[in-house]
C-alpha cells in the first residue's frame, strides 16, 4: 500500500497537476501557474518496500552466469565435434560439464536442500517458469554429461576405451551432444524468463530483452572459454560465437534500457552501476580482441578470459539492480501512478 503526501486532498490530483493550481485569470502575472501546495511525494508505509525483494543470495547471480557457460559450451561442442576440432570439442565438453555442475551447485546451495531441487520434477506446471526451467535444466543435463563423459573416456589409455561401458559411452557421445545441444538454447534463456516472471520492476520491465541479453551473454562467455583453452588453428567458431554473443548482448542491453523506463536507472547506479560498466568494458575489449588476435595465443587467452569475466559482471549486474528496484518503493509506485494518468486522460477524452 502506498501514501500520497501532500498538503491539499487527494481529490486535487485527478486534474494532473499533482497539487498545483493553474493561473488563469487573476492566477498571477500573465496567468503563469503557480504552486498552491508542493508536489506528491509518494512512499510507502513506515518507508518499507512495496515489493517484496526476492529471497536470493549471490549465489543466484552464479548460478545464472554458470547455467549460460554450460549451455553455450554444449552448443559449441556439438557444433566442433561436427566440424573435426577435437581441441575445441574437449574444451567445450569440459567446459559444459563444470558449468552443469556448478550451476546446480549453486542452486541447491541457495535452495538449503538438494531435496528442494527434486521435488520440482514431482508436478509439471507450464505456468511456472521455476518448474518448466528445472524441467529443461533436467532434460539437458545428462545428455550433456553423457557426451562430456565421452570426452574424458577419450582422454584414456586406448586398452580402457574399448572395456565395455566405456566403449558405450564413447558411441554415444556424438549423439548425446547433438541432444544438450538442441537443448541448449532453452536452459541459456529461461533464466531472463524466471527474472522477469517476477513482481520485481527491473526485471518486469525487462521482460521483452532480457532473454536476448542473458543468451547472448552465455554464447560470449563460452565462445570466450574456447578462445581460452583451444588451439589457435581450431578456435575459429569460438572466436565467431563469442563476437556474435557480444553483439547480441550489447544490442539488447541497449534496447533493454531504452524500454524499462524508470527502472533503468538501477542499471547506472551504485553496485549494480559498476558491475553494468564492468561488464560493458568487458566485452567490447574481448570482443575487440577476438576480432584482431586471431593469430595469437596470448590475445587470445586475454581476450576469452575477459569475455568471461564480462559476462558474469553482466549477470551480477542485472541481479543486483533488481534488488535495489525491489528496495526502493519509487520504481514500484511511479510507474503505476504514470500507468494510471495515461488510463484517466484516456478515459477523460470526449
Amino acid at each position: 500500500m502506498t501514501q500520497v503526501r501532500h498538503g491539499g486532498s487527494p481529490g486535487r490530483e485527478r486534474d494532473g497537476t499533482h497539487g498545483r493550481k493553474r493561473g488563469g485569470k487573476g492566477g498571477g502575472k500573465g496567468g503563469a501557474e503557480q504552486v498552491m501546495v508542493p508536489d506528491a511525494d509518494f512512499t510507502s508505509y513506515y518507508g518499507r518496500p512495496i515489493v517484496k525483494p526476492a529471497p536470493w543470495e549471490d549465489d543466484i547471480a552464479y548460478y545464472l552466469f554458470t547455467g549460460g557457460v554450460a549451455a553455450g559450451s554444449a552448443l559449441l561442442g556439438a557444433g566442433a565435434d561436427l566440424t573435426g576440432r577435437p581441441g575445441l570439442r574437449r574444451v567445450a565438453r569440459l567446459g559444459s560439464l563444470g558449468g552443469l555442475g556448478l550451476s546446480i551447485g549453486f542452486l541447491v546451495h541457495d535452495l538449503g536442500k538438494p531435496s528442494r531441487f527434486l521435488n520440482m520434477l514431482r508436478v509439471a506446471k507450464l505456468t511456472s517458469p521455476m518448474s518448466v526451467g528445472t524441467w529443461i535444466l533436467s532434460l539437458h543435463g545428462p545428455f550433456a554429461g553423457l557426451a562430456s563423459a565421452a570426452e574424458v573416456v577419450s582422454m584414456l589409455p586406448a586398452p580402457w576405451q574399448r572395456v565395455g561401458p566405456l566403449r558405450l559411452v564413447s558411441f554415444l557421445g556424438r549423439p548425446a551432444g547433438l541432444v544438450g545441444a538442441l537443448t541448449a538454447p532453452p536452459v541459456a534463456a529461461y533464466t531472463a524468463v524466471l527474472l522477469a516472471d517476477t513482481a520485481t520492476p527491473a526485471w518486469h520491465s525487462a521482460h521483452e530483452e532480457l532473454p536476448f541479453v542473458f543468451c547472448g551473454s552465455a554464447a560470449a562467455a563460452s565462445g570466450g572459454l574456447g578462445m581460452l583453452g583451444s588451439p589457435v588453428a581450431e578456435a575459429g567458431p569460438a572466436r565467431a560465437f563469442a563476437v556474435g554473443g557480444a553483439v547480441v548482448e550489447l544490442v539488447a542491453e541497449r534496447r533493454m534500457e531504452q524500454s524499462m523506463g524508470l527502472s533503468a536507472e538501477t542499471l547506472h547506479q551504485g553496485t549494480a552501476g559498476r558491475w553494468m560498466r564492468a561488464a560493458t568494458g568487458l566485452t567490447v575489449a574481448g570482443a575487440a580482441g577476438a576480432l584482431v588476435g586471431r593469430r595469437s595465443r596470448v590475445v587470445s587467452m586475454v581476450s576469452g578470459a575477459a569475455l568471461m569475466a564480462g559476462s558474469l559482471c553482466t549477470r551480477m549486474g542485472v541481479y543486483k539492480a533488481g534488488m535495489a528496484s525491489a528496495r526502493d518503493p519509487k520504481y514500484t509506485v511511479v510507474p503505476q501512478r504514470e500507468r494510471a494518468d495515461r488510463g484517466y486522460r484516456g478515459k477523460a477524452r470526449p
